[in-house]
């Protein structure tokens, strides 16, 4: 990262260990802790930081507010052999999310496919760690969840939809395996926060300021709406985001997710998580020499004027994982100084760094 901005780094380990602390000094279980932290560090390492440790602060002040739940704890009803829900009971979606893709894993050993439905639950950050989860355990995946209105519908001009992530995974063979994670709008919404946390400007297309202009302002960004990548086709993709995890779920929908800055009342997000074993239709070996020859078809395209290097969906994230897990995550003053007010207010450690 060589952009001119003053970083200080901080390592993987402790920065897990100090969101576990922050987040036990909160009420939050121990062990329920450390699936937490361990997300968001994971978000941290692969370069995704809009959905990491910065994002303590704001889930801190809705446990305060007392509109997240620190020490709730998801429940599992088995519903079909291959179908389950989870109630997140308002606590964190890393908790509810964790629990629905180990049921659907588990399921899916067994009957070769699971599906769960999450609701009441919260946002669970970077999408791609529930992928990873199933890539751990041998499984392809799809995940996806609603979010707080950000986007209009096509042909709209005020919020509705949710900037909502769509992932999925399979694994590969020697080759990296399938991670897909991208949200149907032309940048993630973290990002403008991330800008305006920084003091940073924004790209002319990514939003409107509230009287529908364009804005490199993130703080005007916020006020108006991000923009869908893809016209009409990024705006039915958060439609559809919508219908899986907010209208099946039980959970809000249609508008009505709060935002996870806003600490006035619950969220009430939704999710929905499937888990496919990769080996339903021919042999894992055969699935997984087949992944290795997509994924070398795709890397060894012929590159258009100006590209060196032509990536497979997740491979890029993945260099950046092991490029920080050596050189330590980087963070700005600013970043830090808000993390460590977070833990003098529960007579936690500051941030150790590098």
């Amino acid at each position: 990262m060589d952009d001119g901005t003053k970083y200080t780094r901080v390592t993987g380990f402790d920065a897990q260990a100090f969101v576990e602390e922050v987040l036990v000094g909160n009420g939050v279980l121990m062990e329920n802790a450390a699936i937490v932290a361990k997300c968001l560090i994971q978000a941290d390492l692969r370069g995704v930081d809009t959905h990491g440790m910065n994002r303590i602060p704001p889930y801190m002040a809705r446990v305060r507010q007392g509109v997240l739940d620190a020490k709730a704890t998801p429940s599992l009803n088995r519903i079909t052999p291959v179908v389950a829900q989870v109630d997140g009971h308002n606590g964190f979606g890393f908790l509810a999310g964790h629990q629905g893709m180990a049921c659907a894993v588990d399921m899916a050993k067994e009957f070769g496919i699971g599906m769960v439905s999450i609701n009441h639950s919260n946002h669970f950050g970077m999408s791609a760690w529930l992928v990873q989860q199933a890539l751990d355990a041998g499984m392809m995946s799809l995940v996806f969840t609603n979010s707080s209105p950000a986007l209009p519908v096509w042909g709209g001009k005020s919020k509705l939809m949710g900037v909502s992530p769509i992932a999925c995974g399979a694994p590969g063979g020697k080759k990296p395996p399938f991670i897909l994670d991208m949200a149907p709008s032309i940048a993630a919404r973290g990002k403008i926060y991330r800008a305006k946390r920084r003091g940073e400007r924004i790209p002319l297309d990514w939003a409107l300021d509230a009287d529908g202009k364009q804005t490199d302002d993130p703080s005007a960004a916020l006020e108006g709406v991000m923009l869908p990548m893809g016209g009409p086709k990024g705006s039915a993709l958060a439609v559809m985001m919508d219908v899986f995890s907010g209208v099946l779920s039980g959970s809000a929908f249609a508008g009505h997710v709060t935002n996870p800055y806003d600490p006035s009342k619950p969220a009430d997000v939704g999710h929905f998580l499937i888990a496919i074993k990769p080996d339903l239709f021919i042999s894992l070996e055969n699935f997984k020499e087949r992944m290795d020859y997509l994924y070398q078809r795709v890397v060894s395209s012929d590159k258009m004027h100006g590209v060196e290097r032509i990536y497979f969906p997740g491979e890029m994230e993945q260099l950046t994982h092991e490029e920080r897990l050596r050189d330590g995550i980087p963070l700005v003053d600013s970043e830090i100084e808000a993390l460590n007010a977070e833990a003098e207010l529960v007579g936690a450690k500051p941030m150790r760094t590098m």
